[in-house]
């Protein structure tokens, strides 16, 4: 089946369009989607998807689909009806394997904000194949988990030699808060160790092995970065894997690739203080009760003021080396958790319907799917990718 077919009456459908993030990206798809764009927001409750619908500004309305997770066919008809479906509707662990599955049947590209991991995983070991038969493009980790990490590596590998051995180093800073759905998530994820661990090796089972090529992401150590002047704390996101997924993908990224993914702290007791809340965190998600004292702080749904997220920002600082060259780069924008993963999704999604891309099918990384094209668009839109130094 044709994922282009000119039957289908939507370029993009947006599920889950009323939620904190899906409501933002609603906004942006309405003020910046060219008027020719064909698309619709989607969600349990028409009435609340009618509201939004009249407050949205632009010239390009959006139509109106009810659908819910607890109906499987409704989520059929969404990708009958979708070109590109991108949804919001997490945990995804939880409530996402029927969209996903509905899009590898129907030939219909999937985007997502998963940071899940676990979930991931399972979607490639239980839709990969399908989607590949059909030409279904499943994109995951389309917001800040993993836009900026994925294609600011991405960007510093083109800006390094072919094919000699390559390192790149991602050094996070942020200012940012978390949403209701954010704190969802990640309790759910801290509190599976062993469901993570069992969905990775199972990944690793059905993965083809490469030949003659190399791809890793070690966690790597804590350590003073001389490089950017900050104290290196390695971060255990999804957003390593991602990369090295997409250095498994592309032979840009030369016969042997390593990544490694920080947060990035100024002074030793900033470090420490990451260290010992992170491992507060994981200590409360075992608990059932803490992981619902918790989760009961923050409802999915609820998020920051307009106020908040314009105090907010982010930076990625990535160094890279290869072939006798060192080069420092930067991708860096606005409020990450919100704003800039609402551009980002709304981009990603665009991007698929409507650029000239190369041709990729299963699931797929934003570098491996987009790349230069999702760069180009989010330059556009606000976000810097930017070289820094290079010798």
């Amino acid at each position: 089946m044709n994922r282009r077919k000119a039957d289908r009456a939507y370029d993009i459908v947006l599920f889950g369009a009323t939620g904190f993030v899906g409501a933002l990206t609603a906004e942006y798809l309405a003020a910046h989607a060219p008027g020719e764009l064909r698309w619709a927001i989607a969600g349990r409750s028409v009435e609340r998807l009618e509201r939004l619908r009249e407050r949205l500004a632009g010239d390009c309305a959006p139509g109106v689909l009810q659908a819910d997770v607890a109906d499987p066919e409704s989520l059929r008809e969404l990708a009958r009806h979708a070109r590109v479906l991108a949804t919001t509707v997490g945990p995804y662990l939880e409530y996402g394997e029927e969209l996903v599955a509905a899009c590898a049947d129907e030939g219909t590209d999937y985007l997502d904000l998963s940071g899940e991991a676990e979930f991931v995983d399972l979607m490639y070991v239980r839709h990969d194949a399908r989607a590949r038969e059909t030409g279904a493009r499943l994109v995951h980790s389309c917001g800040f988990d993993s836009v900026p990490h994925d294609l600011g590596a991405y960007f510093t590998v083109r800006q390094l030699p072919e094919g000699v051995p390559l390192t790149v180093d991602g050094f996070v800073r942020s200012r940012a808060m978390f949403s209701g759905g954010t704190l969802a998530s990640a309790l759910g994820q801290l509190s599976r160790g062993p469901g993570l661990l069992a969905a990775a090796r199972e990944r690793g089972h059905h993965e083809p092995r490469l030949l003659g090529r190399r791809a890793r992401a070690p966690l790597g150590a804590p350590r003073f970065a001389s490089e950017v002047g900050a104290w290196a704390l390695p971060l255990p996101t999804i957003d390593a894997q991602v990369v090295r997924r997409s250095a498994r993908a592309l032979e840009r990224y030369g016969p042997d690739f390593r990544y490694r993914h920080y947060a990035a702290v100024e002074t030793l007791p900033y470090a420490l203080g990451g260290v010992a809340g992170a491992g507060a965190l994981f200590a409360a998600a075992q608990v059932p009760p803490a992981r619902r004292w918790l989760s009961d702080r923050m409802r999915p749904g609820d998020g920051p003021s307009p106020e908040k997220r314009a105090r907010s920002w982010f930076s990625v600082r990535f160094v890279g080396e290869g072939g006798g060259r060192r080069v420092f780069t930067e991708v860096a924008g606005g409020d990450p958790g919100y704003d800039e993963t609402a551009k980002m999704f709304a981009e990603s999604a665009l991007s698929l319907a409507l650029d000239d891309l190369p041709r990729t099918s299963g699931q797929v990384t934003t570098a491996e799917a987009m790349g230069d094209a999702l760069i180009d668009r989010l330059r556009a839109a606000g976000i810097t990718f930017r070289v820094a130094a290079g010798r």
